[in-house]
Formats: C-alpha cells, structure tokens, sequence
C-alpha cells in the first residue's frame, strides 16, 4: 500500500513537474525578456506594466485614470511642466473631494525634513482606500537621501509624489535605485527649440486646433521652450479664436500675443540668408525703435545660433539630404532649404567672418569698444556688415 501511494505521489509529481515547464516556456515567450522577465510574468505582474519600468507621461496618466495607483511617484527633471501636470493629475483625481479634506496632504521640500515627510506617508489612510502625499520643490530638502527608509518598505494605502524640479537625482544613490524597485521614477527633460514646433502641433491637436509652421516657429522664438508659457498661450489663443476656426494663424497670434509676424527674429534670419537688404534694415530699424521688445544682446544671441548652424552645414559630410541635414542641425526639416539658401550666400569663409562681427557687436552692445552709438545704430551697422 504504501508503495502504491509513493508511485501514485511520484506520478503527479511528474505530471506537475512537466506542468510547470510548461508554464516556464509559455512565460518566456509571452514575456519575450528572458528568464528574469518570465518570473516577473508567472507572479502575475507584466514586466513591461511594471512600476520599475521607464513610463511615459501618457501612460502615467492612463495608469491613473484607470485608478492603478503605485506606492511613490518620484518626478525629477529640468522640464516642470509634466512634473506639474501629474502631481495636479494626483491631487485633483485620485481622491474625492470629501476624502481629500482628511487624507490629502501637501508639503514643500524647504519647509520640512524629510523625517516628517516620512511620518506622513506612515500614516493609514482615514475613512478612504489612500491617502495622498504630495511634496512640491523637493529639490530644496537637504537630506532628501533618508527617503530611502521609506521607499524600501512604501505604504500600500500611501501615494507618495516628490516634485524633484530643474535637476535629476544621482544614478549612483541608494535612493535612486530603491525607487527603480519600488514606484514610478519619471525623467521630465527639457525639449530642444528644434521639438518645440512639433509639441505644439501635438498640443493644439488635443484641443482639435492647428498652427502653420510659421505660427509654431513664432511661438517658439517669442517663448523659447517654457512649455508651460506655450501652454498658457495657446489657451488664451484657443479662447480668442472666432467660433469655427480651427487654425491658429500668424495674424491671430500678433493681434492677440504681440508677437509681430513681420519684424521678428525668424524674420531677421530669413532675410540675412536670403540677402534681402531692404527687408533686413526694415526689421533692423523696427528692433532698433523697440529695443525693450527686441534686446540686441538676444538678437545676437539668435543670429549666432543661425550661423553657427550655417557654418556646421558646410562642414555636413551629407548635407544633400534634408533628413539628414535637419538632424544634424537639430531644426524641423521646415528649415532646411533656408539654411541651403544661407550657406550658398554665405561660403565658409563669410560665415566665419559673420560669426566674428556677432561676437564684436555683443561687446559693443555691452560698452566695450563703444563710446557714443546707440542700440539702433549698432543693428544697423552690424546688419550693414553682415551682408557686404
């Protein structure tokens, strides 16, 4: 008999030995990371949906509005605009309005240690399934490295988002690889003035409206790459618009944000490179009579980032190609045929010697070497130079 029962144990466990293996070699292909990843499967959690893994602020946003929340939202980067958005997504959805009165708390980095910070996601939540920890310039805490006690073991009832803005914490910390285990860590980097235009168009498509390039290039030049200005604008302009229109235009924007569409700086560019003299002394004289708008140290600050990138176009190895060009210049592809225009009126040589005139100029701008002349006709001397 219990030989018969020791076969019979043998035989299932063969027979759940061999369910098993299975199971290993469906896990390894449904997870298609290897034997790490297929572990991570067979706990029931997909490796790719996991909290440690790299997330994008859509996704972010999905994750919450499907009410998925992870233990710690770590938010770092020199971009705050999503570092915003998502702490406001938190704060404004994850509780209700009742439940927040109790369980919502919302602290700043300059103002507390973080052992307090620590005690207060500690807490369970009152009377609601969590409780909200919001910590908003934490970039101020001075010994920010002590969260780690708490994100080794996070609270499952505690959601815990650090807004860490204009920096990234050190790879090398402790803190820093215990929140790769342990919540979402969320890099907010800042966007190249090349990427702006296109965030724009992603921006206004949410809101079903368009831009022309020349609109999104204005904006960019008028606002740099503040994404949260760009973002404040484009509403005021969404509001602004007539009923039916869905197409932001350069019109709109100069009535409406100042911005003008004939003498700005892209202006002043497109006709350096297209050596239209009369159009360049027409936006020179207009920047001269309105030097608080238009501040020649920033003029020239813009003209040196054009010929800079003209002077790098004839060194290109492949500058036949537009995608390539673009690319290696970091601008939209839009840009590429000025700058094919650019380097045919100016060769190496001239761009070289434009470059020297910005930098003499932005001295003068600044008192050195200049005694009598005024801003006005510093720009039009500098823009006479530059095309002859």
């Amino acid at each position: 008999m219990t030989i018969q029962r020791a076969g019979d144990f043998f035989d299932n466990f063969v027979i759940f030995a061999k369910s098993c293996q299975v199971l290993w070699e469906i896990a390894l292909a449904v997870s298609g990371l290897g034997p790490k990843a297929a572990f991570s499967y067979l706990r029931g959690r997909s490796p790719r949906n996991s909290p440690t893994a790299a997330m994008t602020y859509a996704q972010i946003i999905a994750e919450l509005d499907k009410k998925i929340y992870q233990p710690i939202y770590f938010l770092m980067g020199e971009e705050p605009y999503y570092i915003d958005k998502i702490a406001d997504h938190v704060a404004q959805n994850v509780l209700s309005p009742a439940d927040q009165s109790f369980n919502q708390t919302v602290v700043y980095g300059k103002d507390l240690a973080t052992d307090v910070i620590v005690t207060t996601c500690k807490r369970f939540p009152m009377m609601a399934s969590h409780q909200v920890v919001i910590v908003k310039e934490a970039q101020d805490l001075r010994d920010i490295d002590k969260l780690s006690f708490y994100v080794e073991k996070p609270l499952a009832s505690t959601v815990l988002v650090v807004c860490y803005k204009y920096k990234s914490l050190d790879k090398r910390t402790r803190l820093y690889k215990l929140l790769q285990k342990s919540g979402i860590l969320f890099e907010s980097k800042k966007l190249y003035e090349n990427q702006v235009p296109k965030w724009i168009e992603g921006y206004l498509a949410e809101k079903g409206l368009q831009a022309d390039m020349k609109s999104m290039v204005m904006l960019t030049e008028f606002l740099g790459n503040d994404l949260a200005k760009i973002a404040n604008e484009l509403d005021k302009l969404a509001i602004t618009m007539p009923p039916g229109q869905t197409l932001i235009s350069p019109e709109l924007i100069e009535r409406n944000i100042g911005i003008s569409k004939d003498f700005n700086t892209f202006e002043l560019n497109s006709a350096l490179a297209n050596h239209d003299l009369l159009k360049a002394n027409r936006i020179a004289k207009y920047f001269g009579d309105n030097e608080r708008e238009h501040p020649l140290p920033l003029t020239i600050a813009t003209l040196f980032g054009f010929f800079s990138k003209v002077l790098v176009f004839h060194y290109l190895p492949n500058n036949r190609e537009d995608k390539a060009v673009a690319s290696a210049l970091r601008v939209s592809p839009f840009f590429v045929k000025e700058y094919r225009v650019a380097a045919r009126n100016y060769p190496k040589a001239k761009a070289v010697e434009v470059i020297s005139i910005l930098r003499e100029y932005d001295l003068k701008s600044k008192g050195l070497g200049n005694t009598s002349a005024t801003t006005a006709d510093l720009l039009r001397e500098m823009v006479f130079k530059i095309m002859h």
